[in-house]
């Protein structure tokens, strides 16, 4: 699943074909995806000037005068830029067709497996941070609200695992399986630690590792794993940095011992029990 650095490295790869540019042209070719598409949309999109490309956790949101767009990628999704006329490809389920008055362009979505969204938020209906998908959203990690103090003042009470209470987005948003898994062993904390019993000392080690992993994993345009390719069609580099991800039986980069893999509430864990206590 595209995790916080692959949607903000498609953010980014699409803003600038986006932004200041009018909606020509809105393509649908089935009846939706996680959820149906939103029956009025064309009406809503078309003569459009899109104002800004944003992101939200794993939502990205493109801001017009009348609205939002969310778009989730879901489990498979990824985003081109492409030419009016590009060959359609099994998959490609919705097309936005914009123009900056001398050239049209696409953005497509693909989604082998359906789960993304096409969704629409209405001024009307209030500020976007209030749609029922983002108003239990935590802080964005890579922002100056986020921080050590917040993880340890927002904990005491929480005994799940601190692996566990990162991937439910309600403090921190975005921090998905894989940036969990490798945040965790830069700071050394096992992931099976109650967040409750992890220092302060401690969370300063953690909020620092995940800034610098999710960063870093930006700069490398993400993790290709399965499915996931940036808005130019080239690969994400991450994962061949992994020091525990994906690497169960393997030596441990810093001490040699075998890297662990366990589940935790459905999804694989990877850590260094030597490494992480």
């Amino acid at each position: 699943m595209p995790e916080l650095p692959e949607v903000e490295v498609t953010r980014r790869g699409v803003a600038p074909h986006l932004e200041g540019r009018i909606v020509e042209q809105v393509v649908f070719r089935r009846e939706g995806l996680r959820w149906p598409f939103p029956g009025h949309l064309t009406d809503s999109l078309l003569g459009q000037r899109i104002m800004q490309v944003g992101r939200r956790g794993k939502y990205l949101l493109i801001g017009f005068d009348a609205g939002t767009l969310i778009i989730h990628l879901g489990m498979s999704g990824h985003l081109r830029i492409l030419p009016v006329g590009t060959e359609l490809k099994k998959h490609d389920h919705f097309d936005l067709v914009v123009s900056d008055g001398a050239q049209l362009q696409v953005l497509r979505l693909h989604d082998p497996r359906r789960f993304g969204a096409v969704l629409w938020h209405a001024h009307d209906d209030g500020d976007i941070d209030e749609h029922v998908l983002l108003r239990g959203l935590g802080v964005e990690p890579l922002e100056d609200k986020f921080s050590a103090e917040l993880l340890h003042k927002a904990t005491r009470k929480r005994s799940a695992p601190i692996k566990q209470v990162l991937l439910a987005g309600d403090i921190v948003v975005g921090v998905g399986n894989i940036y969990a898994c490798e945040s965790l062993f830069k700071a050394g904390i096992s992931p099976k630690t109650p967040a409750s019993r992890i220092s302060r000392a401690r969370y300063d080690k953690l909020a620092t590792a995940i800034r610098e992993i999710l960063a870093e994993a930006i700069v490398q345009g993400g993790s290709t794993l399965k499915d996931f390719i940036a808005v130019n069609g080239q690969s994400g580099y991450f994962q061949q940095t992994y020091f525990v991800y994906d690497r169960a039986g393997v030596p441990c980069r810093n001490c040699g011992a075998p890297v662990r893999q366990i589940k935790q509430g459905q999804r694989s864990t990877f850590y260094c029990a030597t490494c992480q206590r």
